[in-house]
């Protein structure tokens, strides 16, 4: 199903269900939208996948036009607001945010500010912008973190996030790969779907 999410900015998004009624559902934020990052993301599509496999609904969206990653932060609180109006506000179902490389800062940094309650952040790069702190964002998350790299990645400066996630006590992964985690989608889905069922399902 496709949506528009409100905001005023022009941000468009999948929503994948389960065949029955989902049990928690997760906001999916896209690498670098200057960068071809967008909700078709493999990595992206490939978490989605096993969520909806697990009974947890996933929405993958498009930012909107480029902002310097303050409209795109914006974007992703949006939407952690409308899936929780859509799945019966405040009290209804559990909600989590899955973000990869830029999207992985994104999803920190909008968590921080509109708290879910569960967040996996695949590659996240530190700094996006000076009051863009993705690292620093953390301390202000009072929900489960769950942190995963590539012990390759030379393209994200991941080592600040990774180490105030365990500074944390977050959970922490380390994945054989470089930033782009070739081959490693799957493994990647099926540890990340994990997360979430222990974090959101537990009470469910």
């Amino acid at each position: 199903m496709t949506v528009l999410l409100p905001g005023g900015r022009d941000v468009r998004g999948t929503l994948s269900e389960p065949d029955g009624d989902p049990a928690a559902v997760v906001v999916a934020c896209p690498p670098h939208p200057q960068h071809r990052g967008s909700r078709s993301d493999p990595r992206l599509v490939a978490v989605s996948d096993a969520l909806v496999a697990a009974d947890i609904a996933c929405l993958r969206f498009d930012y909107g036009s480029w902002d310097e990653g303050r409209g795109e932060r914006a974007d992703v609180r949006n939407a952690i607001r409308w899936v929780r109006d859509e799945y019966d506000g405040a009290d209804g179902l559990p909600v989590g945010v899955f973000g990869y490389s830029f999207g992985a800062s994104e999803s920190l940094l909008a968590s921080a500010a509109t708290p879910p309650d569960a967040v996996a952040a695949l590659a996240p790069t530190a700094r996006l912008e000076a009051d863009l702190d993705a690292a620093a964002a953390l301390a202000d998350l009072e929900v489960p973190v769950y942190v995963l790299y590539g012990e390759r990645d030379t393209t994200a400066d991941w080592e600040p996030v990774v180490e105030r996630a365990r500074e944390r006590g977050d959970e922490v992964t380390a994945l054989a790969g470089d930033h782009f985690f070739l081959g490693k989608h799957d493994e990647i889905a099926a540890t990340v779907r994990s997360f979430f069922k222990r974090t959101l399902l537990a009470s469910t």
